[in-house]
C-alpha cells in the first residue's frame, strides 16, 4: 500500500527550502531548490520509517497553514 505524507515547506533566512513532515517526529531536510527538496524529503521519510520500525506514524490530517500577525 502506498503511504502519503503531508510536507510543510518553508524558506529560511538564507534562501534554503526546508521541508518538515509533521506526522513523523524529527523528519525534516533542506535544499536549494524545490526539486532537490522533494528528493531529499522522500529519503528522509524512508529513513524515519526505518528508524521507527513497526511504529505507525501519527495520524494527523493537515487542515491548512495560517499566518498570524502580532
Amino acid at each position: 500500500m502506498r503511504e502519503e505524507f503531508a510536507v510543510i515547506i518553508e524558506r529560511d533566512e538564507e534562501g534554503l527550502f526546508v521541508g518538515t513532515v509533521p506526522s513523523l517526529r524529527g523528519c525534516h531536510t533542506q535544499a536549494r531548490s524545490l526539486d532537490e527538496l522533494m528528493e531529499r524529503i522522500k529519503e528522509a521519510i524512508q529513513l524515519c520509517l526505518e528508524v521507527e520500525g513497526d511504529l505507525a506514524p501519527e495520524q494527523l490530517q493537515l487542515i491548512g497553514v495560517q499566518k498570524v500577525a502580532l
